[in-house]
């Protein structure tokens, strides 16, 4: 196998940015002796592989290269802000996803509890809540406020899409003397956040600014895993389930369900795996064609006259060629999609009906459903990690990052590397791999198609 001579390059820096020396005693009762049973401070210069496989680290020790890896995350010994002197900030961004109480909790939770931090200010409405133009009055978070708020789905603070002006945010921020400012959000949510943090360090304010990542489409970059993702795919495998069930029920019966994935199938994936009752997934990252000896049609018509029912999921963002473009973009700044789920609907309806054999299809799009749900018990606890995470990120002075896990560790992510591409399923990769397996499909869906159904 062959490297590059500068392998390292193929990564953006994963340093992260410090606010300056960190002189202050922790005040949480850990150590730094192992084996003792008390848990431990997490060295500052620990770190975690990005690529662990043996035959990666072999190349980058022949070209004389450090592998690139990840700061692990965790509570450090010595801090850089004086917990007695902090006062933070939690804003809720974007679309709404399964989780977020659980994060805003538990950031209040660890704050108060375990820093002694007495002031968590929680900014309604998303960026919005920092102008005072809107009108959204902030809320102070106590322990007692959010006590139970982790039981209901949304956001107790509210959410909105869009930037707002940047010099306005810190404005807010210094007139009410924070220092530590918690974003949670995707993408665009970390693109905003740093340029808080940068415009921040211009200015000489010592602003802390951690992200946590959420986007209910876990396609961000660098992060294994984003809050919400759990419990979206275990709603989602039941809408899966639902279209199953009505599809059997009925002469030539179709169910069709479309998922959230703009950019990214992985909840489409996902979630047909957790049912295993698809048998066509279509994701963005696949191209694929109706019409065809290897296209939908046909490997629909094929099942029908075996079985007498079919299950596609489709997920929002893919087939977006076969449609008329959307106009515009919406208020996070993306691209409208076309709706490919009522599309499919009528396409597949029109074609058989064509053919003179007309399709049972009923069309269910529970996206709405799965935001607004409480996060699974497993996702409620990745939430609280993130968060407390988060926490101990923000008094040791770390800025400009997100909190993120990679191979089952929590590490500490730079924003300008979490938002510099956009995670995909890999069509090589083995979550495809099950897909293909579990469908039936062919690995192609075109006048070309490669690959055999199996069944």
């Amino acid at each position: 196998m062959s490297y590059s001579t500068n392998m390292s390059s193929q990564y953006p820096s994963l340093s992260i940015e410090t606010l300056g020396p960190v002189t202050v005693a922790s005040p949480l009762q850990l150590d730094t002796t192992p084996g003792n049973d008390l848990v431990d401070f997490v060295d500052d210069q620990e770190r975690i592989l990005v690529d662990p496989r043996l035959s990666s680290v072999r190349g980058y020790m022949e070209s004389g290269e450090t592998p690139p890896a990840f700061e692990l995350a965790g509570p450090r010994q010595r801090l850089f802000f004086d917990h007695r002197q902090v006062r933070a900030a939690v804003v809720t961004c974007g679309g709404l996803c399964p989780g977020l109480n659980n994060v805003i909790r538990a950031l209040v939770m660890h704050l108060h509890r375990r820093y002694q931090v007495q002031s968590v200010l929680g900014i309604r409405y998303g960026l919005e809540g920092f102008i005072s133009s809107f009108g959204h009055n902030p809320v102070e978070l106590t322990p007692a406020l959010v006590e139970s708020i982790h039981f209901e789905g949304g956001t107790m603070l509210g959410s909105s899409r869009g930037p707002q002006d940047v010099e306005a945010i810190l404005e807010f921020l210094v007139q009410r003397r924070i220092n530590v400012l918690f974003t949670v959000g995707g993408d665009g949510t970390f693109r905003a956040a740093t340029r808080i943090a940068r415009s921040a360090q211009e200015r000489g304010l010592a602003l802390a600014v951690v992200g946590v990542p959420k986007t209910i489409d876990n396609d961000i970059f660098f992060v294994e895993r984003t809050f919400g993702y759990e419990t979206a795919v275990a709603v989602a495998a039941q809408a899966i389930v639902a279209a199953h069930v009505e599809a059997r029920g009925a002469p030539r019966g179709i169910g069709l369900v479309k998922l959230m994935g703009r950019h990214s199938g992985f909840i489409a994936a996902s979630a047909a795996l957790a049912a295993r009752v698809a048998d066509l997934v279509l994701v963005p990252e696949q191209d694929f064609q109706l019409e065809g000896p290897g296209g939908v049609f046909a490997a629909v018509a094929r099942r029908l006259k075996r079985e007498g029912h079919f299950v596609v999921v489709v997920a929002e963002g893919a087939g977006q060629r076969l449609l008329l473009p959307a106009a515009g973009q919406d208020a996070s700044g993306n691209v409208k999609l076309g709706d490919i789920g009522s599309f499919m609907a009528d396409a597949l309806r029109r074609h058989f009906a064509t053919l003179g054999e007309p399709v049972n299809l009923k069309y269910i799009d529970p996206s709405y459903i799965i935001r607004a749900a409480p996060a699974t018990a497993d996702d409620a606890i990745f939430c609280g990690a993130l968060a407390e995470h988060a926490v101990h990120a923000a008094l040791a002075g770390k800025t400009d990052l997100a909190v993120g896990i990679w191979g089952g560790t929590f590490t500490h992510v730079p924003l300008g590397a979490a938002t510099s591409r956009r995670k995909t399923v890999d069509l090589e990769g083995s979550l495809w791999a099950h897909v293909l397996e579990s469908t039936g499909q062919a690995v192609s869906l075109g006048p070309a198609a490669t690959g055999q159904t199996v069944r």
